[in-house]
């Protein structure tokens, strides 16, 4: 229903806001008309041009006396100013062109011109530059005629014509309306890029800290999800030949969820209520026996070599997802049973080794292959870098160089 109803009156929606050569340039969009008619400010409007007009009239007795045509003139001049923000174009035509036969008709001159001052006001902040000047253009050139020519064959009789000096104030004013609202324009459209430009911002933090908080849940759910599956697998292996082993591994199962509850709960956290403090710390290398000893129970025996330096907060974080992450993939892809975390630094930054002897298994460890990625992303983000591949013996090395500034706070 609401698409025949635009077609319907399709053919006629170019007079909201004039036809396509009238449309507001710089978006190439004709914008929603206001839903309210502006009557106060019309009302005053009419009230000015009207009681101006009088006083004017008598001090230009030399001119035409103010009669019913006279004042129906001005009165529709006035009453098109109703519409001015829903259908500018039309208005300021309409405003220019009945005040041009004002003058015509020999009738003092006046705030006639208020009414084409607030039409032309409106056309330039909506948007319609052109057809603004055009309008006004229309009104001074077709003024010019009527007082340097034609005022000879147009009332009042014995009319003389305008002076330079007088079609120079004339102008002056054009310019100064045209000037002020091309300011309250410009003005208006700085604010506009204002307000996107912070929505942008916006926009582009909500993205980072979902893909943090994607990252977080990937490092978390990837490590212990991995170690649940190794020891469901020895369990259904051992569950009948030796129910001991096959209980351990349950035991370890219960530890690894328990472990990646806190921390998913550790990492939702985030999303309460701003000022809210977290519930855990977040972290870091001081847990590495803690990781160790949770790969130990997926089988794989883990040798540290080197003592955590003190880092910064973030930094900290993702030297532990980093190390994380690359022990996972070794219990998801290595043959090997072994590895080796080294942790160097000096000289400004932090080197991170981790090794496997392989090979690797080829088989399907069930991840999303976003981890690799997931540590690169961790790395740059505070300006190190990660470089991950096989070892021409067989294994596989992941080599993370992280900065010990704290680029956080800078």
């Amino acid at each position: 229903m609401d698409e025949w109803r635009e077609r319907r009156r399709g053919p006629a929606h170019w007079w909201h806001h004039g036809p396509a050569g009238w449309r507001r340039e710089g978006d190439g969009s004709d914008g929603p008309p206001p839903g309210r008619l502006p009557w106060r400010t019309t009302v005053a409007v009419t009230v000015l041009v009207l009681v101006g007009s009088n006083f004017a009239a008598h001090a230009q007795p030399h001119r035409e006396p103010l009669d019913g045509y006279a004042r129906l003139l001005l009165l529709a001049a006035c009453a098109l100013l109703l519409w001015r923000q829903r259908h500018p174009v039309p208005v300021v035509f309409g405003t220019a062109v009945l005040a041009l036969g004002y003058l015509a008709a020999g009738y003092p001159y006046g705030p006639v011109f208020a009414a084409v001052a607030v039409a032309c006001f409106s056309a330039v902040v909506a948007g319609h530059r052109r057809s603004a000047w055009a309008a006004v253009g229309l009104l001074w050139g077709g003024h010019l005629l009527i007082s340097l020519w034609l005022y000879r064959v147009l009332p009042p009789p014995g009319d003389q014509g305008a002076g330079a000096g007088q079609e120079l104030v004339a102008a002056t004013w054009v310019l100064i309306i045209l000037s002020v609202a091309e300011l309250v324009r410009l003005r208006r459209e700085q604010w506009a890029r204002e307000r996107a430009d912070r929505a942008q911002a916006g926009r582009r933090r909500a993205d980072a800290e979902r893909l943090r908080i994607a990252r977080e849940l990937h490092d978390v759910l990837a490590h212990s999800i991995s170690v649940i599956n190794v020891q469901a697998g020895v369990g259904l292996a051992l569950l009948d030949s030796d129910p001991e082993q096959a209980r351990a591994a349950l035991t370890t199962i219960k530890a690894a969820s328990k472990e990646a509850l806190g921390e998913v709960r550790q990492v939702l956290d985030t999303l309460r209520a701003p000022g809210d403090a977290p519930r855990a710390p977040a972290p870091g290398l001081g847990r590495l026996p803690e990781l160790v000893e949770q790969a130990a129970g997926a089988g794989l025996e883990v040798t540290v070599l080197g003592e955590p330096p003190g880092l910064p907060p973030g930094a900290d974080l993702a030297a532990f997802r980093i190390v994380q992450e690359a022990l996972t993939n070794v219990v998801r892809h290595s043959g090997s049973r072994q590895a080796r975390v080294r942790l160097e630094h000096g000289g400004g930054e932090l080197r991170l080794r981790i090794d496997d002897d392989g090979p690797a298994t080829g088989a399907d460890a069930g991840g999303s292959g976003n981890g690799l990625a997931g540590m690169r992303e961790r790395a740059a983000a505070l300006g190190g870098t990660i470089e991950a591949g096989p070892r021409a013996d067989g294994g596989f090395q992941v080599l993370a160089v992280l900065p010990l500034n704290d680029r956080e706070g800078r």
